[in-house]
Parts: structure tokens; C-alpha cells; sequence
């Protein structure tokens, strides 16, 4: 009933925008309009009205308003809806070669995985899920994700053993967590804190600011920040809408979402040190367990991988952006 809800809502909204002059881009997402991808969603419109001397802009819904992140990528495969924001992690199951995102303590630092999204390999990647209607525009930041628990802290692989911790769809983070000794459950974002709150999971993993907005640290009063994985967030657009843009329209769009990331990764760590301050002094104990148990035990995730040419190759490519 939600999704028909809003396909009226944006069957609607087409067909007002074609008696208009110009174009709107219809971009819906999940997060809160306080998160720092949806400021930067702000600016991507100022800067696409600005580019294009009026003749385009994009109409953003927020807070799930037209579905969650998995409804949104089906609107944007039927031409339902323009563009849409999800993780990495979920893109791998539309884009295979998306999954070397998966990878625990696969970038060194925030430079070095800037690197990576940047260049060749970035770009490259952002094709792969053209097959599926989807085409990546560029990366928002989504920091890095580590552990946070109801009932005591992780200080070691061990900890994790008998604990239900809920991860995005994503195969590789099962995988993960498995290696780690854990019980992967998926859940959706929106049901998280209740599932937490009445033991569904014992645990789940994310970045601060995501900890923090979503109140997670209500329930959970333990974050141990051992950032297994960076795995950004992907802005995408239907190839319905992409194919119909001319070329100065592309580019237009394309320009807008390149200064927007730019933004985005400063507001990101403003909003980083904002939500570590906040939930420290709400009561919950930040550590900073040692990183070589955890990457020692989550070795068999990088044999595996390797045994596909293509990610072995993409593998070897990023460890070569190292310092």
C-alpha cells in the first residue's frame, strides 16, 4: 500500500512538472532531513538550479517518504522515481564488483579510500549497475562502521561469538560477522530499535552519526569503534531518466553532484564529531579495541574474494593506492 501510494504521489508530480518549463528530479531517500547526505542533497539542487540558469532542479523526500532504500531502488529499475541514495553494501547485490567494499580493513584511511572513490577505479565502478537501470552519479562519505551492543562492550573477536547482530542485505557483511563468530540478522533500518530494544538482535554496526540520529544509543550503551569496513553511500539515478536527459542535461547533473560530494565530506565530519560528543555524554562507553584480532580473524574473507580474477585484480588495484 505504501509503494501505491507512492507511485500516485509521483504520477502526480509528473504530471505537473510537464506543464512546466523546466525539468525536476524527483530524488527520494530514507535518512533524516538533519543527516549530512540529505544537506548535501540541498546543495546539489542549488548548485544543478544555479548550473543550469534555472532549468532544472531536484525535489528531494526524505525519511522514507516514498519507501525504504530497497522500494526505492525498484522505483528507480521501473522509471517510477529519478534517483535515490543507498549503501555500497546494498548496491552489491545490483553491481557484483560493488562486494570489494565488503571487505574488512580494506582501506588504510579516509585519503586513501578518497583515492580509490575518486579515480579509475571509482568511476568504473559506478557503471556496474547500469545492467539493472541504476547508474551511479557519485559518493557520498558514510565514514566507517564498527560494532555497538546492549550489554558489553567488544574488545576481541570473542565477544562477538553467540551474539545476533543485524547487518544491512548484503552478503558480504554476513560473511563477515560469521567470520567474526558472530549471528548475522538482517533487519530493516526503520525496525532496528524496536528489534533491538526487545533482544530480536543483540547488536548491530554502523558510523556514528547514524548511531546517533537514529537514537540507537538509547538501547545500545556500548560502541566499540574498530571501523571494519568504509563503505560509502552511492547516489544513483534511473537509466529511465539518465537516457532521456540531452548531453548538456547530463552534464548539468553531473556537475551539481560532483560539488555536492565535495560538500558532503566536510559536513560529514562535522557530524561525526558531533554525534561521538553526543552519545558520550547520553552514557554510552566509546572504546577503541585493537584492529589486527579482528582483521586476522576475517582473513578468509580476502582468499575467498581472491579466487574471482576480477576482484582479486580490483584488490591488488587498491592496495596500490596505499601510501
Amino acid at each position: 500500500m505504501k509503494q501505491l501510494l507512492a507511485l500516485v504521489l509521483i504520477l502526480f508530480i509528473t504530471s505537473c512538472d510537464n506543464e512546466k518549463k523546466f525539468r525536476v528530479i524527483r530524488l527520494g531517500h530514507g535518512l533524516d532531513v538533519s543527516h549530512s547526505v540529505h544537506q548535501a542533497m540541498i546543495k546539489a539542487d542549488q548548485y544543478l538550479n544555479e548550473i543550469s540558469s534555472g532549468k532544472m532542479r531536484i525535489q528531494i523526500y526524505p525519511n522514507q517518504q516514498l519507501g525504504s532504500e530497497r522500494e526505492c531502488l525498484e522505483l528507480l529499475q521501473i522509471g517510477s522515481l529519478d534517483m535515490t541514495k543507498v549503501s555500497g553494501a546494498v548496491m552489491e547485490n545490483f553491481a557484483p564488483n560493488m562486494r570489494i567494499f565488503g571487505l574488512p580493513f580494506l582501506f588504510d584511511d579516509k585519503e586513501h579510500l578518497f583515492r580509490v572513490l575518486d579515480g579509475p577505479i571509482g568511476k568504473s565502478l559506478l557503471k556496474d549497475g547500469e545492467d539493472f537501470w541504476l547508474k551511479g552519479l557519485g559518493y557520498y562519505d558514510s565514514g566507517s562502521r564498527s560494532f555497538y551492543t546492549r550489554d558489553r562492550p567488544i574488545t576481541i573477536p570473542k565477544d562477538l561469538e553467540g551474539l545476533k547482530i543485524r547487518v544491512q542485505e548484503s552478503a558480504s557483511a554476513f560473511e563477515m560477522v560469521k567470520q567474526l563468530g558472530g549471528s548475522p540478522t538482517p533487519i530493516s533500518w526503520g525496525e532496528l530499535y524496536t528489534s533491538i530494544q526487545q533482544g530480536v538482535v543483540d547488536a548491530a554496526e554502523n558510523n556514528p552519526p547514524s548511531f546517533y540520529l537514529s537514537r540507537h544509543y538509547e538501547v545500545c550503551k556500548y560502541y566499540s569503534i574498530d571501523e571494519h569496513t568504509m563503505i560509502p553511500d552511492i547516489l544513483l539515478v534511473s537509466t529511465h531518466l539518465w537516457n532521456r536527459l540531452n548531453i548538456q542535461e547530463q552534464e548539468w547533473l553531473q556537475a551539481a553532484i560532483d560539488r555536492s560530494v565535495k560538500d558532503q565530506r566536510g559536513f560529514w565530519t562535522i557530524s561525526e564529531n558531533i554525534a561521538l560528543e553526543a552519545v558520550i555524554a547520553a552514557g554510552v562507553i566509546v572504546s577503541y579495541p585493537k584492529k589486527e584480532p579482528f582483521q586476522k580473524a576475517t582473513k578468509g574473507m580476502y582468499e575467498e574474494f581472491k579466487k574471482d580474477s576480477v576482484i582479486a585484480s580490483l584488490i591488488n588495484q587498491i592496495q596500490d593506492e596505499k601510501n
